[in-house]
């Protein structure tokens, strides 16, 4: 594969950003520079740059003498990530449903059909549709400062997304949660909407915990 030089810096950290976060690098290793330069076509310079702006993202980090490498998922970082978000979305969501436009209404509404019909056929990009689907709700708030720190957060939480619904039958629960969302705040219910948002962030919370303290027992 080769990318087009156009905005080159912007479409690495895209690429990688998106392997990254759908798990197709593996966490235990460094990430081979050289390697990875040859299959992008693209020179190591550019591809540190990307590297390095994904580690001010949190996804990854450097060390002296191992290069840079794909942050391990732990829950105390599970904890941090979450309660930020339960701190901060619910209100941008209220504030976003008031102030919505119609084609932003129609955006939300258009995101959660695609993203059921994914979770239907168990494919690929469930997460990626799910960050897609949240910064839906919560960007129309007209807030730039704190939508900025949610879709980091939400960058964050993407692979947490993956790791929860792992198990069969979170997806539907998901998508039950993300409908009653889009119709509370599709109707400006914004009480109802606050503590859905609340609820459904918290929710996965807890089941991750729980996955976390399995995966602690079984080692």
């Amino acid at each position: 594969m080769t990318i087009i030089v156009r905005n080159l810096s912007d479409q690495l950290v895209s690429l990688l950003r998106d392997r990254i976060l759908s798990g197709q690098v593996n966490n235990d290793l460094p990430i081979r520079q050289d390697a990875l330069a040859a299959e992008l076509g693209v020179s190591k310079i550019p591809l540190r740059e990307a590297l390095a702006r994904l580690e001010e993202e949190g996804l990854v980090a450097s060390q002296a003498n191992r290069g840079f490498y794909v942050r391990p998922m732990t829950t105390e970082e599970a904890e941090e990530v979450y309660a930020l978000r339960i701190r901060l979305e619910p209100d941008a969501m209220m504030r976003a449903a008031e102030r919505a436009s119609k084609e932003e209404r129609k955006h939300a509404i258009d995101l959660a059909e695609r993203m059921d019909e994914i979770q239907k056929e168990h494919g690929e990009g469930v997460g990626a549709f799910n960050r897609r689907f949240h910064h839906a709700l919560y960007a129309p708030s007209r807030q730039p400062v704190t939508v900025n720190i949610l879709d980091r957060l939400q960058v964050l939480s993407e692979r947490y997304v993956r790791k929860h619904l792992e198990p069969l039958g979170r997806d539907e629960r998901a998508n039950e949660e993300h409908r009653g969302l889009l119709a509370a705040w599709l109707a400006c219910d914004t009480e109802t909407l606050r503590e859905l948002a609340r609820a459904h962030t918290a929710k996965t919370l807890d089941d991750l915990r729980n996955q976390f303290n399995q995966l602690e027992g079984a080692n």
